[in-house]
């Protein structure tokens, strides 16, 4: 294929300019043997957004490789040299991924060089400690090498705040727009200074485990229930450096490995994808869980941050549970424990994304305890946790896409903490000879029933972006009045920060930061979320049914009516 006239300019500047010569040689190569891939590898910069970089490890600026590194790493370094302090430092941390270790250290290297102190772990560890650790450490920013579920081709690049959450408004633009002013790998100073690099690791693991034990409710259930079978799955990654630990120090002995996937391998070996939202990586823990007639059977994604849960029914079969059921059982029996014991605290409050169950709101609205609501990313939730510090006690907050955080002292979704959590649910269940999802069928007899599912929808490419843009306007600009056969009645657009009814024409604004979302709800109160992803190439939909009682059918007529409305939005748009 022949190139356009920007992306030769910008393939000649890397040919010619002070970029080492395997990185060269890879170029030429990669034009050579796959010029449509060279092609997407130097059209664009490889974004960096709100929550950092993520994309495919190669050459090129569209891709993850030492110098969209390094240049990240000098843009946050500049930015955190010019906040008002005498100390500045940031903790560092890595996951399984290919080449997480090497883009580590290129990151701890162009900090040091700018005069920046760095906690940097002497191996790979979960994306929550790294939250841990900056506020343990009280460093000024953080960072996480990590694609997070992505395939193996990919890597990404997080950066956290003072406050061990990821980057909000104004850091988030502030970093951005100085990452944005360094445009060549000149600017970096990759020159390492080795005496402001500090390698952490066991000390500070024993700190994030002891603050783990902060989240246990019923020491005494568990004592019952101590060898309770638990199959665990790290899918290759950083989970199993320290979760079965953290689930003998709950109480729990009888912690099941599968040993395939204990091997930490960016590569995923026994995997098609390491998602633990993908029934298929869950296979091989099922079939060990079958094996050896376990309880549960949890799993992580490679920087443990997400988590997924399967449950042994009464028949001896296995049911895996969605991020929205496991959120509702971890915040019922939250408040349930909390109001049994008579500690539920009157300030207390949870919070919850726009994405996540309205059952969710609806059990803490049962206890008397405010859900906040908030954008789609658990950075939302950290910064209503910091604005409400001091005046109101946080007790829990999830989101659909498979994470949780049960206590403050993190600030980011930790799988750690919700297995310990999960666990001691699940003791304490069976001490009462019941499995999780018999507790979760009580919460939906008390509450009415609740079915959630998700259609993604990858754009990749050049024209994928644009095309995601195109079908975001075509539904705000043209929105359908009825959406499989039900009355549309409200549509809530986040980029306008507007509510509108449409029997009344009334207009309410959502006091929320502008997204790119748009939210249908229908006659029969079902909801359709609408979002490009902020970290992948992909459209989102997220459809909700709610049916006020829970009878032997309901949960049949939900799948029925969530196909209906899925058929919907793949055929009509």
């Amino acid at each position: 294929m022949s190139f356009t006239k920007a992306i030769e300019k910008r393939i000649h500047e890397w040919l010619e300019g002070s970029y080492d010569e395997d990185t060269k040689t890879e170029i030429k190569s990669l034009i050579e043997t796959n010029p449509d891939e060279a092609a997407d590898a130097f059209y664009t910069d490889l974004s960096f957004g709100t929550g950092g970089l993520r994309g495919i490890m190669g050459p090129g600026p569209n891709r993850m490789n030492k110098y969209t590194v390094g240049m990240a790493t000098q843009g946050l370094a500049n930015y955190i040299l010019a906040q008002p302090n005498n100390e500045y430092s940031v903790a560092i941390a890595y996951d399984c991924r290919n080449n997480s270790p090497y883009f580590a250290q290129i990151a701890a290297d162009v900090l040091s060089g700018n005069g920046i102190k760095v906690y940097l772990f002497d191996e790979l560890r979960p994306t929550p400690e790294l939250s841990f650790a900056v506020r343990h450490f009280g460093c000024s920013a953080g960072i996480v090498i990590t694609a997070s579920h992505n395939p193996k081709e990919y890597n990404g690049y997080k950066v956290y705040w003072n406050d061990g959450a990821q980057l909000i408004p104004p850091h988030d633009k502030n970093v951005i727009a100085n990452v944005r002013s360094i445009d060549s790998p000149d600017k970096v100073k990759f020159e390492a200074n080795t005496e402001l690099i500090k390698i952490i690791g066991d000390k500070t693991d024993q700190l994030y485990l002891n603050a783990l034990m902060q989240v246990r409710l019923s020491e005494e259930e568990i004592v019952k229930q101590k060898d309770i079978g638990i199959v665990y799955t790290p899918l290759h990654g950083t989970g199993v450096k320290l979760l079965p630990a953290a689930l003998k120090k709950f109480g729990f002995t009888n912690i099941i490995h599968v040993p395939e996937q204990d091997e930490t391998n960016g590569n995923f070996p026994t995997v098609k994808s390491p998602n633990p939202e993908e029934h298929a990586a869950l296979e091989m823990a099922l079939d060990k869980a079958k094996k050896t007639n376990a309880a549960i059977l949890l799993a992580t994604d490679p920087d443990a941050d997400r988590i997924a849960l399967g449950v042994r029914l009464k028949d001896g079969s296995y049911k895996l549970l969605n991020g929205n059921q496991t959120a509702c059982i971890l915040a019922h029996y939250s408040l349930q424990q909390r109001q049994d014991r008579n500690n539920l605290p009157k300030n207390g409050f949870m919070v919850k994304t726009i994405v996540t169950t309205d059952l969710f709101s609806d059990i803490a609205s049962s206890y008397k305890v405010p859900c906040y609501e908030v954008l789609t990313g658990f950075k939302y939730i950290a910064e209503v946790i910091r604005k409400k510090e001091g005046k109101e006690l946080y007790l829990g907050g999830g989101e659909e896409s498979y994470g949780y955080l049960g206590a403050d002292f993190i600030r980011d979704k930790d799988a750690l903490m919700s297995a310990c959590q999960i666990a001691e649910i699940t003791a304490w269940a069976a001490n009462r000879n019941m499995d999780l999802h018999e507790y979760l069928q009580d919460i939906y007899r008390q509450y009415g029933y609740y079915a959630e599912s998700l259609i993604s929808i990858t754009k990749k490419g050049i024209s994928g972006k644009e095309e995601i843009q195109n079908m975001m306007a075509s539904f705000r600009e043209n929105p359908p009045k009825e959406i499989a056969g039900k009355k549309l009645m409200e549509i809530c657009d986040y980029e306008l920060s507007e509510r509108r009814f449409f029997d009344s024409r009334e207009r309410k604004k959502i006091d929320l930061p502008e997204s790119n979302v748009l939210q249908f709800i229908l006659e029969d109160k079902s909801k359709i979320t609408v979002r490009p992803s902020g970290t992948e190439p992909k459209i989102k939909f997220y459809f909700s049914v709610h049916f006020d009682k829970y009878l032997e059918n309901t949960e049949k007529d939900a799948e029925i009516a969530l196909r209906i409305l899925e058929t919907y939005f793949r055929i009509e748009k």
